[in-house]
């Protein structure tokens, strides 16, 4: 649960359903925006238990170990049971009083639908999305523990790599992590319950790959992209297409800082 004495006004919130969810998804960019000065918090929706491999307690260590090796300030869990994981009202009022109580300016979301996998990951997605809304409503407030009705200005989502949809996103775009990218490899190395030696390699393997692809477009050794609910909007036309300090669109020099692909 959120303490007492937490933070508020948080600059960027990462919400997904287990720990090891945030650091495959978007981890990179976490670590890359504390050096950044940001204040950042990771929750986990469940303590990922039960699962096959684990116990709540190794969980609890591993996911503390990998915000350390992030460099995140600060994690919390909601406890929230896993597997039986739903987007209801009670699960709403739980995490968007969370949201009340950290009134972060963005929230990143793990989005997308994995069906080998926990169904947790897509209703995590719609939970988020539903709690967002819920934390703004007024006349309510008996429902999240007395706290103050909060509108978090921004969404984002963290697309699963391995997602069973084809999506196209309103807007979207790409966070170079090439300077941070081993903490990523490191936070997930962390738990060892879930990944022992030869299921640590296919997933590294797999993450590389993919975020070396994502990255290579914008001319960067690795990238992990977001997408947004909305269009990208700005009143600025070529500082977003050259690319600058505010903007989501990288510098691009033809044959020299991207492959040509486009």
């Amino acid at each position: 649960m959120i303490p007492d004495d937490h933070p508020k006004n948080i600059d960027v919130l990462a919400v997904a359903p287990h720990p090891d969810d945030l650091e495959i998804t978007c981890g990179a960019t976490l670590a890359k925006l504390v050096t950044q000065g940001k204040s950042v918090a990771m929750l986990d929706i469940t303590s990922g238990e039960p699962t096959p491999r684990g116990s709540y307690e190794t969980r609890l260590k591993e996911a503390e170990a990998a915000r350390v090796a992030l460099g995140v300030p600060y994690r919390y869990n909601l406890n929230i049971p896993n597997r039986v994981l739903m987007d209801c009202p009670e699960n709403r009022f739980t995490l968007a009083t969370a949201f009340r109580k950290l009134r972060p300016s963005v929230i990143i979301v793990m989005a997308g639908r994995t069906p080998a996998a926990s169904p947790d990951h897509h209703q995590g997605h719609l939970l988020v999305e539903a709690s967002r809304f819920y934390s703004q409503l007024t006349k309510w407030d008996d429902r999240f523990a007395g706290t103050s009705p909060y509108r978090v200005p921004h969404l984002v989502y963290a697309p699963v790599p391995f997602d069973a949809e084809q999506r196209i996103w309103h807007g979207s775009f790409t966070v170079d992590v090439s300077d941070v990218y081993e903490k990523k490899i490191e936070s997930i190395r962390c738990y060892s319950s879930q990944f022992d030696e030869m299921r640590f390699k296919k997933l590294e393997h797999y993450l590389r790959a993919q975020n070396a692809s994502v990255g290579g477009r914008c001319g960067y050794l690795y990238g992990e992209l977001f997408a947004l609910p909305t269009p990208i909007g700005t009143n600025d036309f070529l500082r977003t297409v050259q690319g600058g300090d505010s903007t989501a669109a990288p510098v691009q020099l033809p044959g020299r800082d991207h492959l040509p692909l486009g």
